[in-house]
């Protein structure tokens, strides 16, 4: 008896690029809690999604750059195919209903190709603390006067060490927070690495160099942007701009 062949499904014929926030609460949602959501809401929003060939189709979505679980975001990026072709626009109105509130669509383009991986080489972040901003910024100043600096985290492969130094491509001190509240913030720029260098880790790296500081309470965590880098002017450009625009 001849093996049962998997449905075959046609070919994409639009991709398009999205970029979504998670604000508030939703900050705490993980990358996987995230996926299940946005399956979802596409379903909700009658999106006519292109489903990969098998025995179990699922739905075309490409994700790239998550950010740790706990950190908020204005900068997430994901790609859908499509097996219709749509107006964007009318994608972003259709999504940011069926998305609950916190998880936002900030912008949705027609992809030009290639891997939208390819152009997320760095992000900036603010980093804000509770911590007073002049420590802050004598503990940042050791920090960039050392060429190497070792921390450890737990990762899915076990404790890892590696240099939190090297991916940082820029960090200043802001001395009022986004909320207003007493401390201080830090912009920060980090190139992306493997391993990855999270926020989290510079605030390790830079405790390790100055042993006496300590942020204070729990930080808040924001990716403000993320995108290729432009290494002489140290800025991120937007990832979802088209060549020559």
């Amino acid at each position: 008896m001849a093996r049962e062949q998997p449905e075959q499904q046609a070919p994409p014929v639009q991709r398009l690029r999205i970029r979504y926030a998670k604000r508030g609460r939703l900050r705490f949602t993980s990358h996987r809690d995230f996926s299940r959501a946005f399956e979802r809401a596409v379903f909700r929003a009658r999106i006519p999604m292109a489903y990969s060939s098998g025995f179990n189709p699922h739905p075309r979505i490409s994700y790239a750059g998550a950010a740790p679980t706990g950190s908020a975001s204005e900068a997430e990026y994901l790609e859908i195919a499509l097996a219709q072709v749509v107006d964007p626009a009318d994608v972003a109105a259709q999504l940011e209903e069926a998305l609950p509130p916190g998880l936002d669509v900030v912008a949705v383009v027609e992809s030009p190709g290639g891997a939208l991986a390819d152009l997320l080489q760095a992000s900036r972040w603010r980093l804000d603390l509770t911590a007073p901003p002049e420590p802050t910024g004598a503990a940042l100043a050791r920090f960039w006067a050392t060429d190497e600096v070792i921390v450890e985290r737990m990762t899915k492969k076990g404790l890892r060490a590696f240099d939190c130094r090297a991916a940082v491509v820029r960090a200043e001190v802001v001395e009022t927070r986004a909320d207003g509240g007493a401390g201080c913030a830090i912009d920060l720029v980090l190139r992306h690495t493997v391993p990855a260098v999270r926020p989290d880790d510079v605030l390790s790296g830079i405790s390790a160099v100055s042993s006496e500081w300590a942020p204070g309470g729990p930080p808040l965590l924001t990716r403000v942007a993320q995108g290729p880098l432009d290494e002489a002017s140290e800025q991120i450009g937007d990832p979802l701009a088209r060549v020559g625009e």
